[in-house]
């Protein structure tokens, strides 16, 4: 670069002599340097992609949503044309601990860390997790279907009570029919010890499961997907206050279910998922 920049002003002789470079490897990286770029416009898409998910997406989810654009590149292309351009996935809290008054086999363990489901409304699983900003605290209570680990209902609090359970059911009970059966695991927290969830439960025909005590392994989904939203929303921006965070919260769950590509469920965000699946149920 240093001969093609200084090539106007000394002749070529005297520069590859001074840079004891020879003719033939000169002539050799001039023609790489003159040819066009053949992934130029891959790589267009590629800074796209990564721009229009906030630096969310790593280069498998890249591959997959470039091919649905037209451009059959493998993994491997397309992780080195990132390499190239400088994008890295920028994705990987204080775990809220909602254990208090009894401790004991409230319900069994019907999950047994059996994460699959073969369609909607067989598995759910639910827990709370806490968001510490501004000297505040935001309260998040997500319910997740193991079918196509979309988000079912949620409710965010500026304090853990009760109702924020009962509202999660109320508006995940309007999405099922009675009499389902599923199962809906949680761990040992209060709230869902507490006589109101549990009735809420039964009368809804809801199967209730929970964990072994402080073994977050058997609520393993849910605690993984408190870990990508954090590191996906969290860690990700800087917020200008409590209510700024909490809109761009909200605005992160619509994206997870309807708009996040999942490679698992080929390509599909969790709620399209979810309407494929039901519709062959």
């Amino acid at each position: 670069m240093v001969i093609r920049g200084l090539r106007q002003s000394y002749s070529l002789d005297i520069l590859l002599e001074v840079a004891q470079l020879a003719r033939s490897t000169y002539y050799y990286h001039e023609k790489r340097l003159t040819k066009a770029d053949k992934y130029s416009n891959a790589k267009e898409t590629i800074t796209a992609i990564y721009h229009e998910n906030k630096g969310r997406y790593g280069y498998r989810r890249i591959t997959a949503e470039l091919h649905k654009r037209g451009f059959p590149l493998n993994h491997k292309t397309v992780q080195r044309l990132m390499k190239q351009l400088g994008l890295v996935c920028r994705v990987r809290m204080k775990k809220y601990r909602s254990y208090k008054g009894e401790v004991g086999r409230i319900a069994p363990n019907l999950l047994e860390r059996n994460f699959e489901a073969e369609k909607p409304n067989q598995k759910w699983v639910t827990d709370v997790t806490e968001f510490s900003l501004f000297g505040q605290k935001l309260y998040l209570s997500p319910i997740l279907d193991l079918c196509s680990r979309d988000i079912v209902s949620y409710t965010i609090s500026d304090r853990p009570v009760l109702s924020m359970v009962t509202q999660m059911l109320d508006k995940a009970f309007v999405r099922i029919p009675d009499k389902t059966n599923l199962i809906l695991h949680s761990d040992q927290g209060w709230q869902y010890q507490h006589k109101q969830y549990q009735r809420m439960l039964k009368e809804k025909g809801i199967r209730q499961s929970m964990s072994r005590k402080g073994n977050c392994l058997d609520n393993a989904v849910i605690e993984n997907f408190f870990g990508l939203l954090k590191t996906e929303l969290l860690y990700l921006q800087e917020f200008e206050s409590m209510e700024h965070f909490k809109a761009e919260l909200i605005d992160y769950l619509d994206y997870y279910n309807n708009r996040r590509s999942k490679a698992k469920l080929k390509g599909l965000p969790p709620a399209i998922h979810r309407l494929q699946a039901l519709s062959v149920a």
